[in-house]
């Protein structure tokens, strides 16, 4: 931004991305998930390749501006995302259903006691 003499508010009016997005990507505020069209719409605002920030938040070497433009639905790197998003649903159903035992079992043993008691 500082090379194109750009403040946040115009990157966010060229990439059509709103003000707290830019700010958040800029300053790395918050940890979240960035939707590839947000992160495709910066980079072409910026002048590089639609695919640099991808790039550079997965850790590889950025495209150069004339490379062409990779699916990337159909990458390992996207289907490694879905199966991590499964896991983490699968992980907190998992937690979910613990918790549930655990009611039950506390459960159960006050009946249980409860039955002993009027033996």
């Amino acid at each position: 931004m500082d090379e194109l003499g750009l403040r946040q508010k115009e990157l966010a009016e060229r990439s059509h991305v709103s003000l707290a997005i830019v700010r958040e990507v800029q300053h790395n505020l918050v940890e979240r998930r960035r939707s590839p069209r947000t992160l495709e719409s910066l980079s072409t605002a910026l002048g590089w390749h639609p695919q640099h920030l991808d790039a550079v938040l997965r850790g590889r070497k950025p495209p150069e501006v004339g490379d062409p433009v990779v699916d990337l639905a159909d990458t390992l790197w996207s289907r490694m995302d879905r199966v991590e998003e499964r896991l983490e649903d699968i992980t907190e159903r998992l937690d979910g259903l613990k918790s549930d035992v655990a009611s039950v079992m506390s459960q159960l043993a006050e009946l249980a006691k409860h039955v002993r008691g009027r033996r």
